[in-house]
């Protein structure tokens, strides 16, 4: 029991890491006004999406169904548990994806825009889309609902 809460704590900081890689370039982005350095600051959060971001979403998955299992925790039967599986769903299988999507986006455009040596119109566009740092926020905002279901333990 203890491997497993060592490994989800570890992988839980791995997590973070990750949220704070993307987060920050992507909210630093949107406070510039520079389009040439948006689309680096945005190309770095992609970067660090793919390297950070995700293992650590699969490993804190991994080990916290370890982690509960070794418990003999009941996923379902437990409130508290239910409640932060369904909040970390959201994350993942909304929130991450359509976070992602609009980072790709960007990268993809800044990196086509380069290779013509020109700015394009699809570039600028994707650089006004706000997809990316609404729902980052939006990750941002439900981890410390997370951290207190966890913590408190509520019902």
């Amino acid at each position: 029991m203890n491997l497993f809460r060592l490994l989800h704590l570890l992988t839980l900081f791995w997590l973070m890491t990750g949220v704070g890689a993307v987060i920050v370039p992507t909210w630093r982005a949107w406070a510039t006004k520079d389009l040439d350095v948006r689309a680096v600051l945005l190309s770095e959060a992609q970067q660090n999406e793919s390297r950070w971001l995700l293992p650590g979403v699969v490993g804190v998955v991994f080990t916290g169904f370890g982690w509960a299992a070794a418990e003999n925790m009941n996923f379902f039967g437990t409130g508290w548990l239910l409640v932060k599986m369904i909040i970390y769903a959201i994350d993942v299988f909304i929130f991450l994806p359509l976070m992602g999507v609009g980072l790709r986006r960007v990268r993809y455009l800044a990196l086509q825009a380069q290779k013509q040596g020109e700015s394009t119109e699809a570039l600028r566009d994707a650089l006004q889309d706000r997809v990316p740092v609404v729902f980052g926020t939006l990750i941002v905002i439900t981890i410390p609902v997370l951290v207190a279901l966890a913590v408190f333990q509520p019902f």
